[in-house]
């Protein structure tokens, strides 16, 4: 009887065991649909489309492999073909670059974090774009991480450094450009730290070398500065690859065990220390194009392991000792560029072994080699030091003359206090009569804080709006040919032009009722020459033409522009251009495009630029169909000068527009995105009346675009038809904030690529 039992309880063990794994199977086959949605169908990931069996059964492709231990997915590795190696990459989706504005890598993240068995995660070239989100240390049992080649940005969430068992780190080539987390030294088993080729800046942490596991340290082609720590005790530490940063201090102590150091194209100065005669592993030592200065040591020629030495393009100096010795793997030296005098050493004569010797650009007595004349090495270090001697002189003159100053200033200050209190005493005084409220004028704040926000653009790079001269505006438009004429708007004429350096502009040349102050425009054109916006059209620069010499008032002003090539968004719109009748999506994407733009001129600059002239014509598609939003801030540049000048300037009268203005033209924008240019020419009445259509079936499919709805979801398509409604309301405290509106399209676009990725799954299933 015991034996019975005792089968029974076999037989409905094995039972449970093979339905929790046939439920474990099923569980971790819909993940991987949803990884594959969320990847928006990767032709890697096409094996699962008619795959039925175990995901771990599955054969490893050159692109794709799952590995499983006791049926739970241990290793996921998907390589794509999306590389990104696109220059000018500014945190928005770029098609067929990376995946669509829709993709959300939170999303992502979540479905990964489900697989809790998963140790090595590798997803390489595969469009990924945003910022790596803080859930990230959800993947708690990975091992390897490698997220190379990517669009990834932003910073590198500090909550990485709860992932313990993280062995291999791997951020190659995305767009990382915070500084590094601080708290690495919390993943005490990491070996390897790769996060080449970023944008990465600040300091090396210091808290890196409490990593004792670390073999590979690789921080290439960044922007680091600072000053490198002491490697001494990574005892571990195989690699150091920190090229092509802006690193400034001595060069570091590194430990004895490294194998390669590449610390080539910084700012390293000093000498190179005895110390290196040390390191018996190195292999491989790149110290070219720093600022070292000195005579090389010769133990660093006969290290034992040493085949290949790159000192090239620093200031080294003095003579190289002729019974130096070279190590028997030494394959490769470049000492050229430097400031060497006297004999080449007999072992790095090509001569006297087979390795390649680089030397040129020296000041070496040998021949054939491009030597500089002795005379030159000698100059450059006696003008060195006369630098360092005026450097003291003028360090020194410059603190007494200052300390006489600082002594005039303080008798200065001490007669004037009590003058000056009365005058504040009486200013105050009478502001507060003028305008007890603040004391401040409307007009003088507006035109500070405009002033405030330019200078601020200034400072950080952005160039001042290129001048232009007349004849060469006429000499890139064939004189204003009419062959060049692209169109006439409220603001002016348009011409095509092609520069001398072959470069293609848009030339406005504005409508002007009268002459304008050139101070007060110039002010303007610099602020909207620093507004850079990937959906903006860039204002490149200006031509302002007063007519007579020194007259203080503009007569005629043309403006400069980038030229986007693949006509207006209205012109898409047509029936009369069949071929390039956009889609649904399509749509939502150029109208996403032109939201982001808009909502960067109201809450992105101080201040807010509204009125911006929104319609159709004025969305400009580039050769990807990227939209940029031309003719904005028009209301600024035309507006009255006189009346400006005489209330203290600024742009007050921009500040008075409401954004609902922008609010309401783009709700017609989205109407006539809805039923095609059909709208053109019809009047606001009518359209606001054909608006009602849009609420019954029969009724969209009499006014929709037909292009629209056999492209559109209907989900998607009543999201927009709602916030058109909305944007088009006669009241504008009832119409939405332009934030609502991007939020709604970009909703919009999800929910439509939803149901085009279920349409195609159902199509090929």
């Amino acid at each position: 009887m015991g034996y019975f039992y005792l089968l029974v309880l076999v037989l409905f063990s094995r039972s449970c065991f093979f339905q929790t794994t046939k439920g474990l199977q099923a569980y971790q086959a819909q993940l991987f649909l949803q990884i594959r949605k969320h990847l928006e169908y990767p032709s890697q990931l096409q094996i699962l489309d008619n795959y039925n069996g175990s995901l771990c059964d599955l054969a490893a492709t050159a692109h794709m492999m799952i590995s499983c231990q006791d049926n739970f997915v241990t290793e996921l590795k998907i390589r794509g073909d999306k590389l990104a190696n696109v220059s000018g990459f500014n945190g928005y989706a770029i098609h067929n670059k990376t995946l669509s504005e829709t993709f959300s890598i939170n999303s992502l993240v979540t479905t990964l974090a489900r697989l809790t068995s998963l140790r090595v995660l590798s997803l390489v070239s595969l469009g990924i774009w945003g910022p790596l989100p803080d859930k990230i240390h959800r993947l708690y049992s990975l091992e390897l991480l490698d997220l190379s080649s990517n669009f990834m940005f932003g910073c590198i969430p500090p909550q990485i450094s709860r992932m313990v068992k993280l062995q291999t780190l791997t951020l190659d080539g995305n767009y990382f450009n915070d500084t590094i987390p601080d708290t690495l030294d919390s993943l005490s088993n990491l070996s390897v730290l790769s996060l080449r080729g970023n944008h990465l800046k600040g300091q090396f942490p210091s808290s890196i070398c409490r990593i004792s596991s670390l073999t590979d340290i690789a921080l290439c082609h960044n922007k680091l500065s600072g000053e490198l720590p002491d490697f001494s005790s990574l005892t571990r530490l195989r690699v150091l690859d920190v090229r092509e940063n802006q690193f400034d201090s001595q060069l570091p102590v590194m430990p004895r065990g490294l194998v390669t150091a590449l610390l080539g194209k910084n700012l390293f100065s000093g000498e190179i220390p005895a110390q290196v005669g040390i390191l018996t592993h190195l292999q491989h030592l790149d110290l070219s194009f720093n600022h070292l200065s000195g005579t090389p040591p010769s133990a660093l020629f006969d290290l034992p392991n040493i085949s290949y030495l790159n000192l090239a393009s620093n200031m080294l100096s003095g003579s190289l000792p002729e019974q130096i010795t070279c190590g028997s793997k030494l394959g490769f030296v470049d000492i050229s560029s430097n400031k060497l005098v006297g004999k080449l050493p007999f072992c790095l004569d090509n001569t006297s072994d087979k390795r390649a010797v680089k030397c040129g650009g020296n000041c070496l007595s040998i021949e054939g080699h491009q030597q500089h004349q002795s005379s030159y090495c000698k100059e450059a270090n006696t003008r060195k030091s006369g630098r360092k001697i005026a450097l003291l002189i003028a360090i020194v003159v410059g603190s007494i003359l200052l300390l006489m100053i600082l002594a005039f200033g303080v008798l200065f200050l001490s007669r004037r206090c009590f003058q000056r209190k009365t005058l504040e005493t009486h200013i105050q005084q009478k502001a507060v009569q003028e305008n007890p409220t603040t004391g401040v004028s409307p007009d003088i704040l507006a035109n500070a804080r405009f002033i405030s926000e330019v200078m601020k653009l200034g400072t950080q790079g952005s160039p001042v709006s290129r001048l232009f001269s007349s004849e060469e505006l006429e000499e890139a438009t064939n004189n204003f040919d009419s062959s060049m004429f692209m169109g006439e708007s409220p603001a002016g004429k348009l011409y095509k032009g092609r520069l001398e350096n072959g470069t293609y502009v848009a030339v406005r040349s504005l409508n002007l009722l009268k002459r304008y102050s050139i101070q007060n425009l110039k002010v303007r054109l610099d602020f909207f020459s620093k507004l850079h916006h990937p959906h903006l059209v860039s204002l490149l620069g200006h031509c302002i033409d007063g007519g007579v010499q020194d007259d203080p008032f503009a007569n005629k002003v043309f403006l400069v522009y980038e030229y986007v090539p693949n006509g207006n968004y209205r012109m898409h719109l047509s029936e009369s251009c069949p071929e390039k009748i956009l889609k649904w999506s399509d749509r939502l994407a150029i109208l996403i495009d032109v939201a982001k733009a808009v909502h960067f001129l109201h809450t992105g600059v101080i201040p807010g630029v509204y009125n911006n002239r929104l319609k159709t014509n004025n969305i400009l598609l580039d050769e990807h169909r990227i939209a940029k939003l031309c003719d904005y801030g028009m209301s600024i540049i035309l507006e009255d000068n006189e009346k400006l000048e005489a209330k203290g300037g600024g742009l007050k009268s921009s500040q008075r527009q409401t954004l609902e203005d922008d609010v309401y033209n783009f709700g017609f924008i989205l109407l006539e995105s809805l039923v095609g240019p059909i709208v053109s020419g019809k009047g606001e009445t009518f359209l606001l009346n054909e608006m009602a259509s849009f609420g019954s079936q029969d009724g969209r499919k009499r006014i929709v675009d037909p292009a629209v709805l056999m492209t559109s979801s209907q989900e998607s398509l009543s999201i927009i038809v709602s916030i058109t409604r909305k944007c088009t309301c006669p009241e504008p405290s009832s119409r939405p904030s332009f934030e609502d509106v991007l939020w709604n399209l970009q909703y919009a676009a999800q929910v439509q690529a939803t149901a085009d990725a279920d349409q195609k799954s159902d199509s090929t299933s």
